[in-house]
């Protein structure tokens, strides 16, 4: 009576385990998968800021900031990136937008970072 005993003792614990075993792997990926995403937002609003100091400077032109900024994101993990800088005539704003690696692609991936600086302009003392 008692060897039967010990036995579904250890039976309910193989079936903890095996309910467990499954949530503690999601709650891992979840947050592994949340750090990646937080990455990728970093590297996006860098590159955007990087671009509005590219173009910001007096000899700053908008088409070396976008590739200035499209080369930080690719270099940062970012696919199918796009940068866009606009210049007007006193402030530049940039644009980057692009996807974040995904463990589970759920379309859930999409980063959009603007970043805004005025122009520098030589004004007199």
């Amino acid at each position: 009576m008692q060897a039967l005993a010990r036995d579904e003792r250890g039976l309910s614990e193989s079936v903890q385990w095996a309910v467990l075993w499954p949530l503690l792997m999601l709650v891992t990926l979840g947050i592994i998968q949340a750090g990646i995403f937080l990455h990728g937002r970093n590297v996006a609003q860098r590159a955007a800021t990087a671009a509005v100091d590219a173009a910001r400077g007096s000899y700053g032109s908008a088409a070396d900031a976008e590739q200035l900024g499209a080369t930080i994101a690719g270099a940062g993990g970012l696919r199918n990136i796009s940068v866009r800088v606009l210049r007007s005539g006193t402030t530049v704003t940039a644009d980057v937008s692009g996807y974040s690696p995904m463990i589970f692609d759920l379309d859930l991936g999409r980063i959009n970072e603007t970043a805004t600086a005025p122009i520098e302009r030589v004004t007199q003392p």
